[in-house]
């Protein structure tokens, strides 16, 4: 796949020691790639490091689902309008079970339907902290009833963690494959 940004390219024979070095722990994780924000954050070895191996926990080692985990990075990636991190987590969430009309009704920036009390509540945990900054007292005591405290702490640090890979991502113009439409107008 074709991934472009406004960075100048790192080949590998260019980088120091320590970008070979993150590089190198990122394609023996999980991700197996340089893709998405890590294009840009290899500039910076050392906010690479970091955050990749905060990102490998929020994308596959946290106690939630995996299919809440994908709608809270979908729901981020709507908010931000973020192009690539749609288009890399959408079939991901959608091979996790997250429904059709429920990303659709994201990526037109429409107030989903669900149908399962679990997604509904990780939708407006993310709607309530991206629109007033806070989570008021009752959707917290329904997150922590349905997922239990440290997952509740979990699925802020996943709304945290994907805003800044969409901040990335929409700051450095990072793209993929140039022939496919991108889901949000800009």
């Amino acid at each position: 796949m074709d991934i472009q940004s406004r960075l100048t390219p790192l080949q590998p024979n260019q980088m120091s020691e320590d970008q070979q070095r993150v590089l190198a722990e990122i394609l023996k994780g999980p991700r197996g790639n340089l893709d998405g924000p890590f294009l840009a954050w290899i500039h910076s070895p050392a906010l690479a490091d970091h955050a990749q191996r905060l990102g490998a926990f929020c994308r596959y080692g946290t106690a939630l689902e995996l299919r809440l985990t994908e709608l809270a990075i979908l729901t981020t990636a709507a908010w931000w309008r973020s192009q690539a991190e749609w288009q890399i987590h959408e079939p991901i969430a959608r091979r996790a079970g997250v429904c059709d009309s429920v990303i659709e009704a994201l990526r037109q920036q429409l107030t989903p339907t669900f149908t399962r009390p679990d997604e509904q509540c990780v939708y407006e945990i993310g709607q309530s902290l991206y629109q007033t900054r806070r989570v008021d007292t009752a959707l917290y005591d329904q997150g922590v009833a349905l997922f239990g405290e440290p997952a509740m702490v979990e699925l802020i640090g996943v709304y945290g963690y994907y805003s800044l890979v969409a901040m990335t991502l929409n700051a450095f113009d990072v793209r993929r494959d140039p022939d496919t439409p991108l889901p949000f107008d800009e």
